[in-house]
Parts: structure tokens; C-alpha cells; sequence
């Protein structure tokens, strides 16, 4: 059936459900599964029955779209299209678009870490095979449902990225800016051209997005069945180098050959020492007002046709954001420029209904902020390895409209933070005063750290406590997703079937019971 935009409901400001309850953080490709990365098919159905049995009830992923140098999720090719290496290949055998021996080199690939250098060129390659026999293969109601699916998303997303594809493809993969005068300011003749030259390789893309967006949601159906809401993640800024940027120029801070005036980033804090220089083009904040905000309006509906909640990252910028001269090599050198705070949301709200949005409020966090926060009646994040250093903070004052969690994806595991490892920014004292705290604060021991601050966020008034898989299983820095700052070796740990046992699965389910979040 054809994916239709989806209208929310009318606006009543309440994002969380009123009762408590437990989730669990895992991106789609840490799941198991024998090709080398998660996928969208029966992995993710049997993690949501796995969650099930751990009495889980929300499952929280990093961003969906389609990854490019460094593999961060962060870092999209696209804000509404999703990233091919999730698509579920199983699916395709079973549908007659590829065979066993076709994706067999696949489950050569290891298990429990992705190898992206490995993995996508063969996935490419597969799915390309597979995309070539729609044609013969597809049925006419599937062949209806990929027209309408066209039909519905070309003229805001769908036709632009299929031909950035193309095109970065054509120029060796290399930023837009870099590539032919004519395709980085989109002349027009040479668009048109390409649709022509390039139609079966621009077709491609969007068989594929179709197939992602199919598999979404019959996964999304899967775990409403099983009540399981999906909570996805929105990276606040887009990147340079993505299909948004190129079709949406007038939208950010770059002139009409790709160049930024200033950049984003955070100042120092926890994270590291110089800041964090992340290089995103600025929003034109002026451009989008103009607009009604009509592309953060679609980008709002499309994250809404994926998950039941979004958390948006780095809220805080739409209040304000540190702006970086594009020319600096740290995040030190910025300044404050105030965002379009209230109107933004004002405006999604009118158009789509109640905003499923979680604020992500850490790091500097201002009363003005805050005020953002609660005028818009957003959930906001209390992250206990934060939080447990500071003396007045108390878990029964923790508010029920929050999302507590242990750690997020930019922090350590629970145990490698609690042990302190080589990549830590902190000092001795500093860590064996974070030590102290979160043993005091949990009454718990070092051997069982992971658990105890589960129970402790567990214990919180927040509607909804979430931990990341690594925590449940109780792993050290080995597990560790993310390190903020660097720029390789993240992205890749996977979990493993073995690892899922009857044991743990009871030793949650028992947690979750206990805290009254079994719902």
C-alpha cells in the first residue's frame, strides 16, 4: 500500500503517555543479523519481541537517512530519505528481486561490528541487481503503490535526491560545491538533460526509497501490534554536502556556490575542551520565516511517518546558536545569534497538529531555553552521568514531563564511564568523584554500576526512563557507539543474537516490573 503524509493530531501540547514506562536506545544498524549490518526486517521484528519480554515499551534509534563519509548518522545525505544499507534484503529474496547466492557474500561480513568500507559497496551493488528487475518482477499493485509513492514525495524531496545521487556519483562522490559549475547552481537545461541521460540510474534511487519506506512501515505496524512506540532522532542542522542543502540553498547561510559564512558547533564543555566544531551550514532563519517555515513543516511530517516520538538534537539552538566563521579550526571563536525560538513550532504546530518533539536541552542550557522548553509543553533529557556529579541534583525531583536516561549515544557505557576509559577528557579526581556520587546516589556496588543506575533512572517520576542496549547488557567501553569530536571508528558496534538471552531478558523484564513501568 502507498505511504500517505501523515496528519497528527489535533494540538493538545502532550507528548509522552501519562503512564511510566521503560525503553531501550539501539540503532537499526547495531541489530543482529547475518549481512553485516541491521536491517529493517525480521531482525527489527524479533528485537521488538525481544523487547516485549524485557516488558520494553518504547525503542529509541539515532537518525534514519542515508550516511556518506565518517557513517554518522548526523551527518545525512538526506533529511527524508532513508539510508539503503537498513533495507531489508531477506524481503527482497522473498519478493523474487534477488536470489540466495546473490547476497551471499553479505553474510561473510562480521557480526558484531560493522565494516561500512566492506559492506557498502557490496550492498550497492545488490540492491542496484535487484532495482534493475522491478520492472519484470513487481506486481501491478506493487508497481501502483511505487508510482503513488513518487507521486507523493517528488516534488518536496524524492526527485532532488534521486538526481544528488546521480550526480555525486558522476563527480567521484565529492562534495556538491566541487562538482561542475552547471549542477552546482542547478541550470536548469542541465537538469533537465540529466533526467534523461541518467533515468535509469535516478529511477534506481527511488525504487530503493521506496522499498525503505514499505519496510518502515511494516515495521512501524509490527510494533504498535506488539505496543512498542518508535522513537526516532532528528539532527538539528542539515549537512553541507546532503540533497538538502544543494535543492534548498536559499534556506541556509551559503552563497549560490556552496560557501558558508559561519558554521556550527557548541563552545567547550563536557565533551571536549575546544568546543565541537561540526562544520553544518547555518540556517537562514529570515529565509524560513518568510516561508511559514514550509520545509521544516515537510521535514516535521516526514519524521512523523517514521516514529511516534522524535527527539530533536541540540534544541537549544533554536533559542540561540553558536555561530563559528567558517574559516576557524576549533568551536572556540564563535558567538550567540539568536534562532526563531517559538515561531518555528507555532508554525508546524498549525499545519501538522500536536508536535511529537523531545527536546534535547543539554549541554549550555539558559532560563530562556527552559522557557522554550515549557512554552511549547516539549519533554526535556536528564542524563544520569551528567547529572550524578552534581550535588543538588536528587532523582525524586526529577520531573515527570522528561525522558531520563543513564547515558545517550555521545556517552561512554555506564561501566566504561563508571571505570573511566583511555579516551576520557575527565581527570582521576574527577572520575573517582563521579564514582563516589553515582554510588552514593544508587546504593549500589561497582560490579553491578550498570544495573543500579538503570533501577535509578527507573525511579524517577520521568514518564519514560530509556537505557541503551550496552547498559542492559552490562559491557564496557568495547561497546562504546560514539567519542563526540573524533571522527572514525564510530557507527559500528553490533549487538549479537547470543547476547539476547532467556537471562537477560528476565533480568529487565524484573527491573521494569518492580519500578511500575510494565505497562
Amino acid at each position: 500500500m502507498a505511504t500517505e503524509a501523515p496528519t497528527l493530531e489535533a494540538a493538545t501540547h502532550q507528548v509522552l503517555r501519562p503512564e511510566r514506562r521503560a525503553g531501550v536506545s539501539l540503532h537499526l544498524s547495531s541489530l543482529p543479523g547475518p549481512c553485516g549490518i541491521g536491517e529493517i526486517g525480521r531482525s527489527a521484528r524479533d528485537f521488538i519481541d525481544t523487547m516485549r519480554r524485557m516488558e520494553l515499551s518504547v525503542w529509541q534509534f539515532l537518525p534514519l537517512g542515508p550516511t556518506a563519509y565518517g557513517d554518522s548518522p548526523y551527518q545525512p545525505l538526506s533529511s527524508f530519505a532513508g539510508n539503503e544499507m537498513l533495507i531489508d534484503t531477506e524481503a527482497l529474496i522473498d519478493a523474487g528481486y534477488l536470489s540466495d547466492d546473490e547476497v551471499r557474500e553479505l553474510t561473510t561480513l562480521p557480526e558484531h561490528f560493522v565494516d561500512y568500507g566492506v559492506l557498502i559497496p557490496i550492498k550497492k551493488r545488490i540492491l542496484a541487481i535487484a532495482a534493475s528487475r522491478f520492472d519484470d518482477v513487481a506486481d501491478v499493485e506493487e508497481k501502483a503503490d511505487f508510482e503513488a509513492f513518487v507521486a507523493t514525495h517528488d516534488a518536496t524531496w524524492l526527485d532532488d535526491y534521486a538526481m544528488f545521487r546521480v550526480l555525486k556519483r558522476l563527480h567521484d562522490l565529492r562534495p556538491w560545491p566541487e562538482w561542475q559549475p552547471d549542477y552546482v547552481r542547478r541550470d536548469r537545461a542541465a537538469l533537465d538533460e540529466l533526467r534523461t541521460s541518467a533515468a535509469a540510474d535516478i529511477r534506481k534511487f527511488k525504487i530503493e526509497q521506496f522499498w525503505f519506506h514499505t519496510q518502515w512501515q511494516v515495521l512501524r505496524a509490527y510494533a504498535h501490534a506488539r505496543g512498542v512506540e518508535l522513537f526516532g532522532d532528528m539532527p538539528i542542522y542539515i549537512a553541507l554536502d546532503s540533497a538538502d542543502a544543494w535543492a534548498n540553498r536559499d534556506i541556509l547561510r551559503i552563497d549560490r556556490d556552496g560557501r558558508p559564512d559561519a558554521v556550527a558547533g557548541v563552545p567547550p564543555d563536557y565533551f571536549s575542551e575546544d568546543g565541537q566544531l561540526w562544520g553544518n551550514p547555518l540556517y537562514n532563519w529570515a529565509s524560513h520565516a518568510e516561508t511559514g517555515y514550509a520545509w521544516w513543516i515537510e521535514r516535521m511530517r516526514a519524521s512523523a511517518d517514521l516514529a511516534d516520538l522524535v527527539r530533536i538534537d541540540h534544541f537549544r539552538g533554536f533559542e540561540a546558536y553558536w555561530a563559528i566563521p567558517s574559516d576557524s579550526e576549533t568551536a572556540r571563536n564563535g558567538q550567540w545569534e539568536p534562532g526563531p525560538n517559538g515561531a518555528i513550532f507555532d508554525a508546524m504546530r498549525e499545519a501538522l497538529g500536536n508536535l511529537p518533539i523531545v527536546a534535547e536541552d543539554l549541554g549550555v542550557i539558559t532560563p530562556p531555553v527552559e522557557a522554550l522548553r515549557d512554552e511549547q509543553g516539549m519533554p526535556g533529557m536528564v542524563v544520569l552521568q551528567f547529572d550524578v556529579t552534581d550535588p543538588d541534583f536528587r532523582l525524586d525531583a526529577v520531573r515527570p514531563n522528561s525522558v531520563c536516561y543513564t547515558g545517550t549515544h555521545d556517552n561512554d557505557t555506564t561501566i566504561g564511564w563508571f571505570k573511566g576509559s583511555p579516551d576520557d577528557i575527565r581527570s582521576e579526581d574527577e572520575i573517582r568523584n563521579a564514582r563516589e556520587m553515582a554510588l552514593r546516589m544508587t546504593g549500589g556496588s561497582p560490579e553491578t554500576i550498570h544495573n543500579d543506575l538503570i533501577r535509578a533512572a527507573f525511579s524517577t517520576a520521568s514518564l519514560l526512563a530509556v537505557a541503551p542496549m550496552q547498559d542492559y547488557l552490562g559491557l564496557g567501553s568495547e561497546a562504546r557507539i560514539n567519542t563526540p569530536g573524533t571522527s572514525g571508528g564510530n557507527w559500528r558496534w553490533r549487538v549479537l543474537d547470543t547476547q539476547l538471552s532467556d537471562e537477560l531478558c528476565d533480568n529487565v523484564a524484573e527491573m521494569v516490573r518492580q519500578s511500575g513501568r510494565a505497562v
